[in-house]
């Protein structure tokens, strides 16, 4: 990608995952998903969350780390416009070497720059992700979980259609997305 452009959106329905773009508009920005390449790695490990919300999320320096030594991450770096402004990482088992014959994806990481919080760019960025998710052959449902105290994202992702499972995991709350709804 060194000196490369990027490219035309993403469309998953055609199946052309390679492209590293994905867009969603909105009315005041355009939000992608971008691959995190070596001009960039260096300002996305640099984004941060606000300091009392750093007990939810690790920082992308650990996450893009933990991905170096899994082969079901997927990562992208998130873009409000042309600026950097989040990162995004999955576990999408369907990547593995030997899928598993009914594979899962959650949702690993999501972080907003501190900076750029609060203006509807985790929610387009989690369209994205879900059109990318609805792609994957044989996916029937997206997890992720949430550490259940004040400030943390239990709202967030239970306002996007999660649905608490009934699990309790490591003290986060199991939360499922039913890819048969809308998002």
């Amino acid at each position: 990608m060194n000196g490369q452009t990027l490219g035309p959106p993403l469309r998953y329905n055609e199946r052309t995952i390679a492209n590293p773009v994905t867009r969603a508009s909105s009315s005041a920005m355009n939000v992608t998903l971008r691959e995190i390449t070596s001009d960039t790695v260096h300002a996305v490990i640099k984004l941060s969350v606000a300091p009392d919300q750093q007990g939810f999320v690790a920082s992308n320096a650990v996450s893009l780390a933990e991905a170096l030594f899994s082969d079901e991450a997927w990562y992208r770096a998130i873009y409000a416009d042309d600026e950097l402004v989040g990162f995004v990482m999955l576990s999408d088992e369907s990547l593995k070497n030997e899928p598993p014959a009914e594979p899962n994806i959650g949702l690993w990481r999501l972080m907003i720059d501190q900076r750029h919080q609060k203006r509807g760019i985790g929610r387009e960025a989690m369209r994205l992700v879900l059109d990318y998710v609805r792609s994957r052959p044989g996916i029937h449902y997206f997890y992720t979980s949430y550490v259940p105290e004040p400030g943390g994202p239990g709202p967030f992702y239970l306002g996007l259609g999660f649905e608490p499972n009934g699990e309790v995991e490591d003290g986060e709350v199991i939360v499922l997305y039913p890819l048969h709804a809308s998002s």
